[in-house]
């Protein structure tokens, strides 16, 4: 089947935040989702809505508009993010985001009443039930479909930055797992999750895509789960790849990367550069080191293997794109990530916590919770 790759402004921007709903008495979620979104429909004329709900009843996702700027579409999810605590405050629910909870239960978990979600859990049954987890997507539009792949591919190589910066979930149902990212470990167990192929066309795409359809693996394109993925609806590369951020300076830090890296790859096809890969099997290699050591990752930098630790050089590649950052004006923003090069990534500042509390979780939900409010201090 031929699929078309709508239109979207070069570089433009548009975010997906998955909030966690918590008690805030006993620090546990909460499946109040129906309620809030029953009295609060931000469904526009053209049917986008800034506020959804999600695979349980104790998530809600906000949702920004097209934006040119990162400080736009961050501004957007700021402002639903506030009428959603209007309306959770009085119910005794608060707002947090980590890629996991850290003491909550999945067996005591509701599924939303929608056919799409009945549907995935009876194909995935324990694994499917299992996914209590939170993340962050960033779209990314592209003006040209021949630039998709290629520019995915090369995203590919980032994979472990993207991972370690945004970790947050070392937890599990009250256990430490020793993951920086446990939720990168278990979204991948859904049958099309995971790292994508690296297609040479786009041919090979939609070829794969009727591969799926024709075994009844999905029943559309969007489906496809991957980490990093087309967006052929709104003309976007969407990256998955993060954990739950549990700041808005950090979801405006990795959006400023995220931008600048897609428009930097971008550049180089106009100027007939080939975009630098890597082997799958070290992109795979990278993904579980990421999820593993999170900052502490040394990471495979390039197809001939040279390794180096992340935090050096996340550094180094944030000078780089300085002057891309300068130019698409989130310079401001791509600085941000440096709250999580010296203070910690999520998962680091959970743990201290934790420590900090006779490792007390419910401290730590507390912490996320500040954290979503006030942002890092």
């Amino acid at each position: 089947m031929a699929i078309e790759f709508g239109s979207s402004e070069r570089s433009s921007l548009g975010l997906e935040w998955e909030l966690a709903l918590v008690d805030h008495a006993s620090g546990d979620l909460s499946p109040t989702a129906p309620e809030i979104l029953e009295q609060l429909d931000l469904t526009d004329e053209n049917g986008i809505t800034r506020l959804t709900g999600e695979l349980l009843t104790n998530t809600v996702e906000v949702v920004s508009g097209v934006h040119r700027t990162v400080r736009g579409a961050a501004d957007d999810l700021s402002q639903t993010i506030d009428l959603v605590r209007d309306l959770a405050e009085p119910l005794g629910v608060d707002l947090m985001c980590a890629g996991t909870h850290p003491f909550g239960q999945w067996t005591q978990q509701k599924v939303s009443d929608k056919e799409r979600y009945a549907t995935l859990i009876d194909r995935t049954q324990w694994w499917g039930r299992q996914m209590l987890i939170w993340g962050v997507h960033m779209h990314v539009g592209i003006e040209d479909r021949e630039k998709v792949l290629p520019i995915l591919n090369g995203l590919l190589t980032y994979y472990p930055h993207f991972q370690a910066l945004s970790a947050s979930s070392p937890y599990w149902a009250g256990e430490p797992t020793g993951y920086a990212s446990s939720r990168a470990m278990l979204f991948q167990q859904l049958p099309t999750a995971g790292l994508p192929p690296q297609f040479g066309a786009w041919a090979n795409y939609e070829g794969m895509v009727d591969d799926l359809l024709h075994i009844g693996v999905i029943d559309h394109y969007d489906e496809i789960r991957w980490d990093i993925r087309p967006s052929p609806k709104w003309g976007t590369i969407e990256i998955r790849a993060c954990d739950g951020l549990s700041s808005i300076q950090e979801v405006r830090g990795m959006a400023a990367l995220v931008q600048c890296l897609v428009e930097e790859l971008s550049t180089m096809l106009d100027n007939g550069e080939e975009i630098p890969t890597m082997q799958p099997w070290f992109v795979r290699e990278n993904k579980w080191r990421a999820a593993r050591y999170g900052m502490e990752t040394i990471l495979v930098q390039n197809a001939a293997g040279d390794e180096r630790l992340v935090d050096l050089d996340t550094r180094e590649l944030i000078s780089r794109l300085e002057p891309i950052a300068e130019r698409l004006g989130c310079l401001e923003e791509l600085h941000e990530l440096d709250l999580i090069l010296d203070r910690g990534a999520s998962y680091q500042r959970q743990l201290t916590v934790a420590a900090q509390n006779g490792g007390s979780l419910k401290a730590v939900v507390a912490h996320l919770v500040a954290e979503l409010r006030d942002g890092l201090r």
